[in-house]
């Protein structure tokens, strides 16, 4: 095999089910190939044997457990390579443990156990590996000893394996029969299996290349911030993902697309020839510009897109369900913008790898989405660049990353439509009515009183001369989202369209009172972020549960407790209560008249109302 072929370090993922024993396998690898320190001494096992997995499992709870839980990564070499194992957790609980860690290898190892065959995990994993871009898999049949090296037990295994394989894409399958505990065919023949005539793992992973693409990369580098240079001026600093920089080249920022020319470029010790693949490097420009964290300097010839709606591959992470229309930060690269799946167009069955309807992704579920950003960012298909394709989500409350995704490609729309520029602003509108605009935001368990208090201010204000509009929830029911029921997911579509349509009213120079149970801390966050700043109040219109349900108006409650109302807020579907709104309003311990009192002058005090 020609040199170039295996050059460069390989990195290669196991990954697999749980208890498909691959760090046994990656252990006793380890061992055989000589990778070992010298002075690491192997523990054993109770049956007498040398304990191999106890190479990998580093972590005490995953040795208690019997599972690996975190990501292990493992440099070794040979005398023909060099290589980067990485161990993923088996577990469906680690998924997104396991998607870590392939989108930094190579090439894939998938783990099948002899006795148990092809698991719902095993399809996962191969799908996953699929998405982020292999095209070369090593299937790996493990515990061959456990079934005397049968052939009739590895064939049926490798042929139901292939077919799968190649709906997902995977062009090249290297199916070997192992035993991580005897050793056979991972980097010896052994005894066990002379019926087997194909390569060893080891001899497997030294012949593959390293994934590339073809051609010379252009120049990308996304911005990790401005540094004020010392001599005066500003220079941007990076890691370079591809190509070379070097002074005097012609560059462009996007999104905006502003372009420039290459001064210097420095590196700790002062300036250099040029910027290299994966060094960190500082870039001044001869013309300033508003270059800013996330955004992207590139060669003029590189083909990255700027759009912000999208569809994508998205493997969800997050322990509570997607829901659509809820905001999610998106983070691609140094870029962090807000993101909202705007649809699901379907989610996938692992196991035969048909598109099934979905109107959520619940942990581990595997899906096709579009995506609404708040702004625009640059991009790559995934295909063509992981590093300017590939995403993750993360959960505005909790600040935990709930999804890995992957862009397909820009939606034609986004390319299509364009905000209209108009002629009368939003201070012009509000000026004619002699006010500034504001959103209140009364939220609160049903029959906490939030419509009566709404009404009540509405009233008020229409009575000083103001203009105002109260969107009720029930109301808005019965037209603009008379579509909706009352899951999570519709939840958080009727708050969204309550939001644009209260900050299209607001942008006309009204004051808005929207009156709306809106349980969920996220969804009233995303309405605040619609608005300009100053212009929300969130009112929280509170009562004890044994109040509100003593009053039961509308015998809400009374059908929630007999079971005939699913999904009803306080009683089987959670309320969030706020934690700091502008106003919090007790109407079991005042009156509608002074709550409106109040809800007036903090109106005043914000400088909303003409004196």
């Amino acid at each position: 095999m020609a040199a170039s072929a295996t050059s460069g370090r390989l990195a290669f993922i196991t990954c697999g089910s749980v208890d498909d024993g691959k760090s046994t396998l990656l252990g006793r690898l380890l061992h055989d190939a000589g990778a070992l320190p010298t002075d690491r001494a192997l523990p054993l096992t109770p049956e007498g044997e040398l304990d191999h997995a106890a190479l990998i499992d580093g972590l005490m709870a995953e040795r208690e457990q019997g599972i690996t839980i975190d990501v292990a990564y493992r440099p070794f070499a040979t005398p023909r390579r060099a290589f980067l194992a990485i161990d993923a957790p088996g577990h469906e609980q680690f998924t997104r443990n396991m998607v870590t860690g392939a989108s930094n290898a190579d090439v894939a190892v998938i783990l099948v156990d002899a006795e148990k065959g092809l698991l719902p995990q095993t399809r996962r994993h191969s799908h996953l590996v699929a998405l982020l871009g292999m095209k070369t898999v090593i299937l790996a049949v493990t515990k061959m000893d456990r079934v005397g090296g049968a052939e009739a037990v590895f064939r049926p295994i490798a042929e139901a394996f292939a077919p799968f394989a190649a709906k997902l894409g995977i062009e090249t399958v290297i199916a070997i029969p192992v035993s991580g505990r005897t050793g056979d065919q991972v980097v010896e023949r052994g005894a066990l299996m002379p019926w087997y005539q194909g390569p060893t793992l080891l001899e497997a992973l030294e012949r593959l290349p390293v994934r590339g693409r073809e051609g010379e990369a252009p120049f990308r580098m996304a911005v990790q911030g401005v540094v004020r240079l010392p001599e005066g001026g500003r220079a941007y600093s990076g890691q370079v993902a591809s190509g070379t920089v070097r002074a005097g080249q012609a560059v462009r920022v996007l999104p905006s697309g502003r372009t420039a020319t290459v001064e210097s470029v420095l590196d700790g010790d002062g300036p250099v020839a040029e910027g290299l693949p994966g060094r960190s490097i500082l870039i001044r420009l001869d013309t300033e510009l508003d270059v800013a964290r996330g955004d992207v300097l590139t060669t003029g010839d590189s083909p990255l897109e700027v759009a912000d709606q999208f569809e994508a591959h998205l493997v969800w992470m997050g322990e509570d369900p997607l829901l659509p229309g809820r905001m999610y930060d998106l983070r691609l690269g140094t870029r962090t913008v807000p993101v909202q799946i705007s649809d699901i167009r379907h989610r996938v069955d692992v196991q035969t790898l048909a598109p099934l309807a979905a109107r959520t992704l619940s942990m581990n579920d595997i899906g096709l989405v579009h995506l609404t950003l708040g702004r625009e960012i640059a991009f790559a298909p995934y295909e063509e660049s992981p590093e300017f394709g590939g995403f993750i989500l993360i959960d505005r409350q909790s600040l935990e990353t709930v999804g890995a995704g992957m862009i397909r490609f820009a939606l034609r729309r986004a390319h299509n439509i364009h905000r209209q520029a108009l002629n009368v602003d939003r201070e012009t509108r509000a000026r004619l009515k002699g006010q500034k605009p504001a959103v209140l935001w009364l939220t609160g368990l049903s029959g906490a009183g939030k419509s009566t208090l709404a009404n009540a201010v509405e009233a008020r204000l229409t009575a000083m001369g103001h203009h105002a509009y109260l969107i009720d929830g029930d109301n808005l029911r019965h037209g603009l989202s008379r579509d909706l029921g009352f899951t999570d997911a519709d939840r958080v579509e009727n708050i969204r369209r309550a939001a644009e349509t209260a900050r299209m009213m607001a942008d006309a120079g009204l004051i808005v009172l929207v009156s709306l149970i809106s349980p969920f801390a996220a969804e009233r966050q995303m309405a605040r972020g619609l608005m300009v700043e100053g212009e929300f109040m969130e009112v929280f219109v509170d009562a004890p549960l044994e109040v509100v349900e003593a009053r039961d108006i509308k015998g809400l409650y009374r059908k929630a407790r007999a079971g005939e109302l699913a999904n009803f807020t306080g009683i089987d579907s959670p309320y969030e209560a706020p934690k700091a709104p502008e106003l919090h309003i007790r109407t079991d311990q005042l009156a509608i008249d002074a709550a409106a009192d109040q809800v007036i002058a903090a109106l005043k005090d914000a400088g909303r109302l003409r004196d």
